[in-house]
This record gives C-alpha cells, sequence and structure tokens, in this order.
C-alpha cells in the first residue's frame, strides 16, 4: 500500500522550478504562509510551554514536514531553531529545496519520501501536513503513519479543504479558472474532506483534538486571517496521548 498519488505527483514535479518565484505559480502559497507559520508557532509554545519572547522559539523541536514541496514551511521553522526532516514524493521537488537551503546556510534533513516509507525512522515532536492530505492515495493509510511518526504528547497539525459548496465556487472556480491563483486541474474536490470526517479519523487513531480554526481570504486587504469559517480552508491541531 502506498500513499502516493502519480498523477499528483507528476503535476507539482511540473512545477518545481517555480517554488520560491513569489510572483509565480506558488504566489498563493507564499501569500498565506504568513498566517500559517502565526498559527503553528502559537499552538506550539502552548503545547510546549515556550515563552513568547524566546529567541529561538524552536530550538531543538524535531519537525516533520510532509509533502514540503520547495520547503516554504521547513525553511521558516529551520530558522526558528527547529531541526527539520521535509520529505516529498516528488524527486524534483526535493532537489530545487535543497539547492535554495543550501543557498541560504540552513540545515535541513530533506528526503524524496513518503512518510510510510519512514517506519524505521526515529519519531517527531511535530508533524505538519500542510495542504498535502487532499493530494494523498490512501488518507487512512497517511494518518496511521503519521501516528506512528510522532512522540507521545507530539503536536500535529493538518491544513486542507473543506468538501462544500463554498469550497467548490472559491478554491476550485475562483482561484483556478478566475483568478488563475492556481493551474486548472490543481485541485480534485471530490478529495477534500470535511473538518467532521477528518476529525473521526483522527480520534479513532487516538489523536486529541487541541483546535480547529478557518482560514479566509479578505480580498479588500489582500491578506489571510484566521477565522470561525470552516467552509473553505481550515486547520486542525491534534496532540498524541
Amino acid at each position: 500500500m502506498t500513499t502516493i498519488n502519480k498523477d499528483e505527483i507528476q503535476k507539482f514535479s511540473k512545477l518545481a522550478e517555480e517554488w520560491w518565484d513569489v510572483k509565480g505559480k506558488f504566489k498563493p502559497l507564499h501569500m498565506f504562509n504568513p498566517i500559517r507559520i502565526e498559527y503553528l508557532l502559537e499552538k506550539i509554545k502552548d503545547h510546549f510551554k515556550i515563552e513568547n519572547n524566546a529567541p529561538i522559539p524552536l530550538q531543538n523541536l524535531k519537525i516533520l514536514d510532509i509533502g514540503c514541496g520547495g520547503g516554504l514551511i521547513s525553511e521558516p521553522m529551520a530558522r526558528m531553531g527547529g531541526l527539520v526532516t521535509g520529505i516529498d514524493a516528488s524527486e524534483k521537488n526535493i532537489k530545487v529545496a535543497e539547492l535554495h537551503s543550501k543557498k541560504n546556510n540552513l540545515k535541513i534533513n530533506y528526503l524524496n519520501k513518503s512518510p510510510e516509507q519512514l517506519k524505521e525512522f526515529e519519531k517527531f515532536d511535530i508533524i505538519l501536513n500542510l495542504e498535502i492530505v487532499e493530494h494523498v492515495e490512501n488518507v487512512n493509510l497517511y494518518l496511521e503513519s503519521c501516528h506512528s511518526l510522532l512522540k507521545k504528547n507530539g503536536l500535529m497539525f493538518t491544513a486542507t479543504l473543506n468538501r462544500t459548496l463554498t469550497s467548490y465556487i472559491k478554491a476550485i472556480i475562483g482561484a483556478e479558472y478566475i483568478l488563475r491563483w492556481l493551474p486548472i486541474g490543481t485541485h480534485d474536490w471530490n478529495k477534500f474532506i470535511k473538518p467532521e470526517e477528518l476529525e473521526k479519523k483522527l480520534l479513532e487513531l487516538r489523536f486529541q483534538t487541541v483546535d480547529i480554526a478557518g482560514l479566509s481570504f479578505n480580498p479588500i486587504t489582500r491578506k489571510w486571517k484566521r477565522s470561525k469559517d470552516l467552509s473553505v480552508n481550515y486547520i486542525i491541531c491534534n496532540t498524541k496521548s
């Protein structure tokens, strides 16, 4: 069994060279990054009892960034002291990520692997599943693999898209066809997962829910903000007991 969807990997491999072009195909992710990092940091500090003004807040925390792409989240996590391993099923993405991290003198362990291939690997304090579960072949196997890779009392973040009429209009028709923020075919609405479905799967694996938040785009300020609206983008934070 595998979580790798070859069509999805091919799709993102074609775009690999563009990961760090802030005006290119991944512009939406660059715009999305500040609110994601703010949320991650807040929950990590709360959970691991890290002082707000700590100069290196993620020092010595082992972090696994799954579906790391070109390293858009791995790099800021490493800059804040995290011991980051970034994995991606696309070899091209890993090569781009490695090159960019070396240019910036960042020590990040990049591997061309999927989570179920890390069975013998060390366990992590934090696992990041950001905009990845809607692209995997087998969500149950994916989450089981995450459970086995997370330390007891570790923290896991899963950010994805809700399967609603609103998400179809905004994330597919709006973002892909009208605004052209994303290449047409980036998302398959049928692979979007409702928060209650995801939470049920996580509870069955003995994850406890810490928080669920919506992430909404304000077209006037052109910025993302946290909200109670889970109808399109949302992030769920879990701990493993």
